[in-house]
């Protein structure tokens, strides 16, 4: 079609037509009334402005479509977008504010990309092609700081990876080049927007001296789920886990040989198109750096000491709180420092008025008690419903847990616990311990949790820093980490 205005419309009608027939059970009601000005639909609206309009509602669709039941919602929407075509006609300023060929095309596939029709525009994109890897050594390679002086996330290696994608062309060839500063327009919406999301891993060096990874297919699984949620690319995990491998290698002598350093890995992806305008970045960063570090407890386990937060909430259903953003980080500084300030290492994260627990600080917790009614043991965690981070390691303690304890007569459950239920069984002696699970300690037992004004003991004697659960687990753990056990989730490079 010639007439610009009229291939608009019918684009905007076979979207519809097309998120109908994919979801009938989702969408959008009542949505203009919330979040767009109604200046953006007034009669004097151009075809530019309702390009503008149409992906403003685009890029805010998934948020809000998980909340609200559909048909009249997605109706009422296309009603809008048809009210303000018809305004434009109707001022007979259709052919004079025409949108340009590229524009146009631009925002049929903006549509395109956010109703799930990409997966033929997605596959002539390029993949990330671990065989076009440029290296570029360093010429100024550091000196190893000591292993004793190792602080987490203070040193970091010589070189990075670095690949760029942009939404015409998907990835480009992949490069390890030295360590380095980057170069980002002061508009580049990662900083205003905060498209950006990251992993956490690590590389060990075994007895042998081999380096092996620790389930990397379970970060990039979550690494896709991050990116995918924020409009930015997803990446094929095996040629990404490949690349990294590339990596730790060249960079392998920053890998301490004793038990518990390792080589701490941060997968980073940010967007970095030039523009204030709110919508799906056109092109991103993803960048590797790593860092070598040092045991979580280098003089051994000590028990830690937690604040139970109900003032503050750090994710909700439906939100991204299951999700690794940088984003879902900063706002939780500012009550952590609150109970710092109370003497507490960590704040326990309490949700809705039930006072579910949820998760720790940065990690995944586990409660180990007796049934009330039965007697027997329980391994409980809460369930991955939106409010907690799907961790590697907390999905390691649950799968070693299943395979190792159950036949020792354990539940090992994925369920809601009120902290009044934690705190009862403490006051009865059913609480047998606690401890937290992620990257950097492996398992951090919990002393006691301030609830209420009042302290509830995690069930460890005063001379003991770890209960049997957590120091069980931090050792099947190490042990598949360093090679000691050979397993499906240790990857030697």
């Amino acid at each position: 079609m010639s007439d610009h205005g009229t291939c608009a419309q019918l684009n905007v009608d076979i979207t519809w037509r097309t998120a109908l027939e994919w979801y009938p059970e989702k969408a959008i009601a009542g949505y203009l009334r919330l979040v767009t000005p109604t200046s953006d639909i007034s009669p004097g609206l151009s075809i530019n402005h309702f390009g503008l309009f149409i992906n403003n509602l685009v890029v805010n669709f998934w948020a809000i479509c998980e909340f609200i039941s559909v048909r009249t919602a997605v109706l009422s929407l296309r009603r809008a977008a048809m009210n303000s075509l018809r305004q434009i006609t109707r001022r007979k300023a259709l052919q004079s504010l025409a949108v340009p060929p590229s524009q146009g095309f631009n925002t049929i596939r903006l549509w395109q990309r956010h109703f799930n029709s990409t997966p033929a525009v997605a596959s002539q994109l390029a993949g990330i092609d671990p065989s076009k890897l440029t290296v570029t050594k360093t010429s100024s390679p550091k000196e190893l700081t000591p292993a004793k002086d190792l602080v987490f996330g203070k040193t970091f290696t010589d070189h990075m990876l670095a690949i760029e994608w942009s939404a015409s062309n998907g990835w480009d060839a992949p490069r390890i080049v030295p360590y380095q500063n980057l170069s980002l327009d002061p508009s580049a919406c990662v900083f205003h927007y905060a498209f950006e999301c990251f992993e956490g891993m690590k590389a060990y060096k075994d007895n042998n001296g081999q380096i092996r990874l620790f389930r990397p297919d379970k970060n990039m699984e979550r690494l896709n789920k991050s990116s995918s949620r924020i409009a930015l690319p997803t990446v094929d995990g095996e040629a990404l886990t490949q690349l990294v491998g590339e990596l730790v290698k060249l960079d392998s002598r920053f890998i301490p040989s004793a038990r518990g350093y390792s080589l701490y890995l941060r997968p980073t992806m940010i967007g970095t198109q030039s523009t204030l305008g709110v919508g799906p970045p056109g092109s991103a960063l993803l960048f590797v750096i790593a860092s070598p570090v040092g045991p979580y407890y280098p003089t051994g386990f000590k028990a830690i000491s937690l604040e139970a937060t109900d003032y503050a909430v750090r994710a909700w259903p439906g939100g991204v709180g299951d999700k690794k953003l940088g984003a879902n980080y900063a706002p939780c500084i500012v009550p952590q420092l609150s109970a710092a300030s109370r003497g507490f290492q960590q704040n326990l994260w309490l949700f809705g008025e039930e006072e579910y627990v949820t998760e720790v600080g940065t990690m995944n917790l586990f409660i180990a008690l007796k049934n009330k009614e039965t007697g027997q043991k329980e391994l409980v965690t809460a369930p991955l419903d939106g409010t907690i981070l799907e961790g590697v390691t907390r999905d390691s303690v649950l799968g070693l847990a299943r395979e190792r304890l159950a036949p020792n007569g354990w539940t090992v459950s994925e369920r809601k616990i009120r902290m009044s239920e934690v705190a009862e069984a403490a006051d009865e002696g059913r609480l047998i311990e606690v401890f937290g699970s992620g990257t950097a300690a492996i398992v951090s037992p919990v002393r006691n949790i301030s609830y209420k004004g009042k302290m509830v003991d995690c069930g460890l004697k005063e001379d003991e820093e770890a209960g049997e659960i957590a120091s069980q687990m931090k050792s099947w753990i190490e042990g598949i980490q360093y090679g000691d056990e050979d397993h499906k989730w240790s990857y030697v490079l």
